[in-house]
Parts: structure tokens; sequence; C-alpha cells
């Protein structure tokens, strides 16, 4: 397998935004999966912060991994990937300023692209864990993280919850995460091809849907037409690997067959309902 420096990902990664096709993201979490990816010939590869926290943590997508955690894991796949890496940096593990500390830091980590979201993360006290921050917060945030790069070849995207919006909400910001600079545009909660297609008009820079394999959502041509260039459907591989991993222990050690499946394996033996329990006793959480 021959050897692609980081920037040439990078590179390779801008490539993909500028074409006219959309690209499935294979799930990676680690080097030996990264690597497995691009000899299958993946084009680009997704290290999700659900996934890191899973397998770093045990615990769920809480926003609990710490900045240097995080960094450590997608280090260790940037080191040896062979393919454009993506990261979900969340909401850049605090203010504006520390965005940029997170840019910085996962920049020298060598991935391809980094999402930066506008939940409101940490969750706060007596909220939904789906809350949104404000526009001109998020904006701060974007132009803070476009400011922080070093490496023009780093893509930088806004992500955002399109389900928790309605219409016009959602076209008037992603209009001014576009103005800020940022190099695309990434949603989950796209209902379908209607509801994409009514948000691309406003835009011209490229996106990236977190479809999680919504059947609206699988007819690739018709995304590219729309402006999609990256879908990610879910992280399958990593949660087969805790079903196989699973299974090669039951075996040695003889315990009869579990009919759990890959994801309700994942459930039980992470942190899970501990964290739902802790959140509503101490923070009234509110869902």
């Amino acid at each position: 397998m021959s050897t692609t420096s980081q920037r040439e990902l990078r590179v390779q990664f801008r490539q993909l935004l500028a074409s006219n096709a959309c690209y499935d993201t294979a799930s990676v979490f680690d080097p030996m999966s990264a690597r497995i990816a691009a000899d299958l010939g993946f084009e680009v590869g997704i290290l999700g912060g659900s996934v890191a926290s899973l397998q770093v943590l045990a615990a769920p997508d809480f926003a609990l991994i710490t900045l240097s955690e995080f960094v450590e894991q997608a280090t260790r796949i940037g080191r040896v990937a062979q393919l454009p890496v993506i990261v979900d940096a969340d909401h850049g593990y605090g203010n504006a300023l520390n965005v940029m500390r997170t840019v910085t830091e996962l920049e020298r980590a060598g991935i391809a692209m980094l999402t930066l979201e506008d939940t409101l993360l940490p969750a706060q006290f007596g909220h939904k864990s789906t809350d949104l921050i404000c526009v001109d917060e998020m904006v701060g945030k974007l132009r803070a993280a476009i400011e922080a790069r070093v490496d023009p070849e780093l893509s930088i995207f806004a992500r955002t919850n399109a389900g928790v919006l309605d219409d016009d909400a959602l076209i008037q910001r992603v209009k001014r995460y576009q103005a800020a600079g940022v190099d695309g545009i990434c949603m989950v909660g796209i209902r379908d091809i209607d509801h994409l297609a009514r948000v691309s008009e406003h835009l011209s820079i490229p996106m990236m849907l977190i479809a999680y394999g919504n059947p609206e959502l699988r007819d690739l041509e018709r995304l590219a037409e729309l402006g999609v260039r990256v879908v990610v459907n879910g992280h399958a591989a990593y949660f087969a690997a805790i079903k196989a991993t699973y299974d090669c222990l039951r075996e040695q050690r003889g315990v009869t067959a579990s009919k759990l499946s890959a994801s309700e394996l994942s459930t039980k033996y992470s942190t899970l309902e501990e964290y739902r329990i802790w959140a509503r006793e101490y923070m009234e959480v509110k869902e």
C-alpha cells in the first residue's frame, strides 16, 4: 500500500468536494479500520463522535469525551490513514476560543475535514439535548475555526440539526454559516429529497448529510445533483466489531449464544442507562 501524505489526503478530499458525485463514507474507529477502508476503495472515512466515546470511554454520545482523548484517537488514525478522514468535532469542546484550540489539535492529528455543530453542548440543566445555540454565537465559532486553521486545504464544515428547525429557520442558519466562510454545510435530520431541495437552492457550497440509513436519502445520484458530496449512513463497522468480539469471547467461554443485536450489545455494555438516570436526576434534562 503506497503512502500518501496528510496534506495530499486533504487535497484529495477537496477534489471530492469539487466533483459532481456523492460519496458514501466508511466508518473508521482505529488505525486498522482506516487501513482496511482505504484498501477496499473507499474514498473517505469518518471518525464519529459517538464511536469515539464508546471506544474510549464505553460511554454514550453525551459530550463526555475530552478534546485530548478525542485527539489521541484521531492522531492514531491520521498517522497511518491512506484515505481522507472526517472527524466529528462536536461543538468544538467549548466556546470560540476552545474551538480554535480544537482546530489546531485536530489539524496536527492529520485529519482532512472536521465538522463543528451548533448544538448546545454539553447538555445544559433543564434543557433538551437537541437545543441549539444562537446563530450569532455559532458564526463566531466558525470564524474562529477558520482563523485557527493553518493548512488551507483542511476543510471545515458547519453542522446543524435540520430535524429540530422549521425550513425558514434552517435556511437562515445555513446561509449565515455559508457567509461565515466555511467549506461546507453538514446536516442531520433531513427528511427526504424535497426537504433537501428546499435547503440546497440557498447554498453554493458542498453539503454533507448524516442520513443514518434513511431510505428517502439513498439515491446518491439525486443527492449529488442537489450538491451533497458526502453522506454518512451510520457506523455499522464499529458495531459489527462489538458483535464479533462478544461472539468470540462467548464461544471461548462456552456461553450460550445471545439474541441481542450489535446495537443492543453496545447499549448493554456501555454506560448509557447510568448516564440517562444521572441526567434526569442531576440536570433535569427534559427528555
